[in-house]
C-alpha cells in the first residue's frame, strides 16, 4: 500500500507546478501581445506660417492670365488646410489573445479533474476501498449537526455540516463522508450523530454495523429518516452488498 502522506504531498507539488507553468504562459502571453501593438505616428506639428504665396503679376484690363492665376491659388491653399488633421489609429484587435487564454484555462481545470482522480485511484485502490456515504429523509425531527465516525475504535473523521450542506440532503442529496483503506476481514463502523432534536433539544444518538470487507470495494451508508409513530428521528447504517 503506498504511503498516503507522500503520495498527497507529490500531487499537492504536481498541482502548484501546473499553476506556475499556466500562469507563466498567460503572462508571456499578455507580454507579446503588449509589444505587437504598432506605434502610433506622431501628430503632425501644427504650421505656424503659411507659404508666402508666389508673387502674382498684378492683374491689368490686358493681363487677363494674371488674373486666372491669382484666383486658382486661393482654393489650393484652402485645400491644404482643410486635411491636416488625421483619423486616430483603431485599438488592437484582443479577441485572439482571449480565446488563448480562455483555452489555457480549459486545459487547467481539465488537468486538475485528472489528477485528482489519479490520486484516488494510487491512495485507495479498489481492493482495500471502503467509503461511507450520508443522506437524509424529510428532517422533522432532527436538524444534523455533525457526524463523528469510527471504524475498529478508531476515530476516522468528525464533520461539520453547514446550512447549506444539510439543506442539499434534504433535497435529496448523498455526501460522501469517509473514504480509506481496509483489509479484508471483519470489520465494526460506529456513528454519532449530533443536532437538534424534537423541542429544539441538543439530540445525540449512535448507530452500528459489523460488516465483513471482501475483495473490491466496500460501500456503506449512513440513514437518518423520520419515525412518523414514534415522532422520533431513526438512524440506521446500510451496507450495500
Amino acid at each position: 500500500m503506498p504511503n498516503v502522506s507522500v503520495c498527497r504531498l507529490r500531487f499537492r507539488a504536481a498541482g502548484r507546478w501546473l499553476t506556475s507553468a499556466v500562469t507563466l504562459v498567460v503572462a508571456s502571453l499578455l507580454c507579446g501581445a503588449a509589444t505587437a501593438q504598432p506605434a502610433r505616428p506622431a501628430a503632425p506639428a501644427p504650421q505656424t506660417s503659411q507659404a508666402a504665396p508666389a508673387a502674382a503679376t498684378p492683374a491689368s484690363p490686358g493681363n487677363p492670365a494674371s488674373a486666372a492665376q491669382a484666383g486658382a491659388a486661393a482654393p489650393a491653399g484652402a485645400s491644404s488646410e482643410g486635411g491636416q488633421g488625421a483619423p486616430a489609429d483603431a485599438p488592437p484587435d484582443t479577441r485572439g489573445l482571449d480565446q488563448e487564454v480562455q483555452g489555457l484555462k480549459k486545459d487547467v481545470v481539465d488537468l486538475n479533474r485528472d489528477l485528482f482522480v489519479l490520486e484516488e485511484e494510487l491512495l485507495f485502490p479498489a481492493n482495500t476501498q471502503v467509503a461511507v456515504f450520508l443522506s437524509m429523509d424529510v428532517g422533522d425531527f432532527f436538524a444534523l449537526d455533525s457526524v463523528t465516525l469510527k471504524i475498529d475504535q478508531k476515530e476516522v473523521i468528525n464533520y461539520l455540516y453547514t446550512p447549506r450542506e444539510v439543506e442539499a440532503l434534504l433535497k435529496g442529496g448523498v455526501h460522501r463522508l469517509y473514504l480509506g483503506n481496509l483489509k479484508v476481514g471483519k470489520h465494526e463502523l460506529v456513528a454519532f450523530f449530533s443536532g437538534k432534536g424534537p423541542n429544539e433539544r441538543d439530540y445525540k444518538r449512535g448507530a452500528t454495523l459489523r460488516f465483513e470487507k471482501g475483495i473490491g470495494a466496500k460501500y456503506l451508508e449512513l440513514k437518518i429518516n423520520d419515525r412518523q409513530r414514534r415522532l422520533q428521528p431513526e438512524f440506521e447504517i446500510k451496507d450495500w452488498e
